[in-house]
């Protein structure tokens, strides 16, 4: 059961890796305070596949955090 629960915790790590280093940075910094940030793909965020990436990344935590609290029981 260890076992499998560190093999699924290590695959959703590369994961997580995988889909940060993949995902391009914001460049908003102060023109997003500003208000001159482009929000031309703004309309179609949710298909672009930057938020395909974002939604793994955030997948991948989520089950990363729960099987790190699974085996932190686990092995209490």
């Amino acid at each position: 059961m260890v076992t499998a629960i560190s093999i699924v915790l290590i695959i959703a790590a590369l994961f997580m890796i995988v889909t940060v280093l993949l995902q391009s940075s914001e460049e908003g910094g102060i023109s997003a305070i500003s208000g001159q940030s482009n929000s031309y793909f703004s309309k179609s965020k949710a298909k672009t596949f930057e938020a395909k990436l974002a939604l793994g990344t955030k997948i991948a935590a989520g089950i990363f955090v729960v099987l790190s609290l699974v085996m932190l029981i686990i092995t209490k």
